[in-house]
């Protein structure tokens, strides 16, 4: 590093110490996220989800349907909004639908353009299949599939007439076919061949809430809070160096103990035992809004019901009423540190973004003048693209995070590439987004995983110890992800129990 980019790199470490002062932290944090926590995220411990029925068909999976009897697909003729038909020999967008789970069994499926499957005219004679609805589905657009035992991938589907849908040609798709015995002949015209669009199914809480149902969800998601984690893990952490966690919360926790529909209380009393151990402790906490109503990018971690990004303007009043809430109820904790607002926006209108932003700014203001609010850079913008905006106030971060996955540029570097691509890319973008006269910076989210396999111990221990010195960088610090994962290399506990980091 060149003397002038030392400077830089102090003076604003400086710069964030002496605002740290009146908060009772020292900056730069060093921090792990708990993620899965109290926003579940199924890849990070699969076996959560063992317990649910047709748990391959949770809300957002993607599926296929072709008529055994003709071999063409079911199509939402021009994506929604008109028939269905069977004339495709091929599955893309308009043959795929995302299902909303109803029951174990009973589901309603929306197309490519956001409209659910349906009847044209139930009770009038006409029962054509149609994808025209752009309401809220009924039972009129609900369907019960029922799959053979010996072959799950082939199906029956019983629409609300209690008839069968059935291919007559390959223009005419109706729900009308008369069932009874147990051929599954693939001559029979009521017999599809289903297809799960792999790589799509999502796991996150909309999933496991609504996969298990009002009876069983409550005990399961109450399980999972009093032993993913608990204060022997904090003391862990704060023995092996942990100054701070960044919580992921749900927007559904500010309506506890009796959020919407799936999702279940419980988890603000698991926040507020966190809040407690931290207290003892003398840890920081950074409550991160890590889902938000209509989701803010798509994935399982935003809450999605099936993956569509419908977070935008309409949205903004009720997602500052849940900052707000947060703010309130922590802002007398010893251990607030910041509140984050949004996790990993994408997709999202940058002018709706900044007035969210503002508007979650005041709320947080309203209440604590101490504690900092954290801003997302948004994933698919330029990392300074909120700095002008972040300037004009006060005690405000720019949270950015760093992965060496997931596009295509990583999938062939050796070790020492990666480590390379830390020290000289990763140093490069920090510095540019930690300025002296801006918002803070902090590296929310970052791993010692990466595409190469079978790395050596001291290979992955070196590119851990890079990431370290570089994000140390940041002003406001950085936050492993995660404490726990079901994959090794994403958890910061089996790290520290195995060697690979010390702090």
């Amino acid at each position: 590093m060149g003397y002038r980019s030392y400077l830089i790199s102090f003076l604003g470490f400086y710069f964030s110490l002496c605002h740290s002062l009146s908060n009772g932290f020292t900056l730069p944090l060093k921090a792990v996220n708990l993620g899965n926590w109290l926003v579940v995220e199924g890849w990070m411990e699969p076996s959560l989800f063992d317990g649910i029925i047709n748990k391959d068909l949770l809300d957002g999976t993607q599926v296929q349907f072709k008529s055994t009897k003709f071999q063409r697909y079911l199509t939402a003729e021009n994506g929604g909004g008109d028939t269905v038909v069977a004339s495709h020999n091929s599955a893309h967008r308009w043959e795929t639908f995302k299902l909303w789970r109803v029951s174990n069994s009973s589901f309603n499926f929306r197309v490519h353009n956001k409209q659910f499957l349906g009847l044209a005219n139930q009770g009038g004679g006409n029962n054509q299949l149609v994808a025209a609805s752009n309401q809220l589905p009924g039972q009129s657009e609900t369907f019960e599939m029922i799959r053979n035992q010996g072959d799950p991938t082939k199906v029956r589907i019983r629409a609300s007439n209690s008839l069968f849908l059935q291919v007559k040609s390959e223009s005419m798709v109706s729900a009308d076919y008369e069932y009874e015995g147990s051929s599954w002949e693939d001559s029979d015209p009521s017999v599809f061949h289903m297809t799960i669009v792999p790589g799509k199914a999502l796991q996150g809480e909309y999933q496991i809430t609504n996969g298990y149902g009002p009876d069983r969800a409550p005990q399961v998601m109450q399980d999972h809070w009093n032993t993913y984690i608990t204060e022997d893990d904090f003391k862990f952490m704060s023995e092996n160096g942990i100054t701070a966690v960044r919580i992921p919360v749900g927007w559904w926790i500010a309506d506890d103990p009796t959020p919407p529909k799936p999702f279940v209380g419980g988890s603000l009393a698991a926040l507020d035992n966190a809040f407690t151990w931290a207290e003892k402790l003398g840890m920081g906490v950074i409550v991160d809004l890590h889902a938000l109503p209509g989701s803010q990018n798509g994935q399982p971690h935003s809450g999605t019901r099936d993956g569509h990004i419908e977070w935008g303007d309409s949205f903004v009043p009720d997602t500052v009423k849940v900052i707000d809430f947060l703010a309130n109820r922590y802002s007398n904790s010893s251990s607030l540190a910041a509140i984050e607002v949004m996790n990993e926006p994408k997709g999202v209108d940058l002018d709706t973004l900044k007035k969210y932003y503002q508007e979650a700014y005041d709320a947080v203001r309203k209440h604590t003048e101490s504690a900092y609010v954290i801003f997302s850079n948004p994933l698919d913008e330029d990392s300074k693209v909120l700095l002008s905006f972040a300037r004009s106030l006060d005690r405000v971060v720019l949270d950015v995070h760093y992965y060496n996955l997931y596009t295509d540029s990583f999938k062939n570097m050796n070790a020492q590439q990666n480590i390379d691509y830390i020290r000289k890319k990763r140093a490069s973008d920090l510095q540019g987004v930690t300025t002296m006269n801006g918002p803070l910076s902090f590296v929310g989210e970052w791993t010692a995983e990466w595409n190469l396999k079978n790395a050596l111990k001291e290979e992955r221990q070196r590119f851990a110890q890079a990431q370290i010195e570089v994000y140390t960088g940041a002003t406001f610090g950085w936050a492993y992800w995660a404490y726990k994962c079901s994959s090794d290399y994403w958890s910061l506990k089996v790290m520290i129990e195995n060697g690979y980091i010390k702090l």
